[in-house]
């Protein structure tokens, strides 16, 4: 019983470790394919997009919020500097809705 205590315990310590050491897909190590492969099968995913830049990235508006809107994201892959890897969801400003002349 105290071996089975000390290796929960132990356990317990270095899985979030584990967990924060793991990196995030990055969309300029896949190609383009794969990059909408991978937003496509996930629904919503956050991609690195170089460097420490990142991004949640979904398949449709859906995966937004209900008062976002989805926006074409096109980021950088492998093989295309500007893939359409999906969408990304914004809050709509006034001049979304109004257009810029009000």
């Amino acid at each position: 019983m105290r071996v089975v205590l000390c290796c929960a315990v132990a356990l317990a310590g270095v899985l979030p470790f584990g967990a924060l050491a793991q990196g995030r897909p990055s969309t300029v190590a896949m190609s383009c394919v794969q990059a909408t492969r991978l937003v496509a099968g996930q629904g919503a995913i956050v991609l690195g997009t170089g460097g420490q830049t990142y991004d949640r990235f979904v398949r449709d508006r859906s995966f937004c919020e209900p008062t976002e809107i989805a926006r074409r994201a096109f980021r950088p892959t492998r093989d295309n500097p500007q893939c359409l890897v999906g969408y990304t969801c914004y809050e709509p400003g006034r001049d979304d809705w109004l257009g810029s002349d009000f």
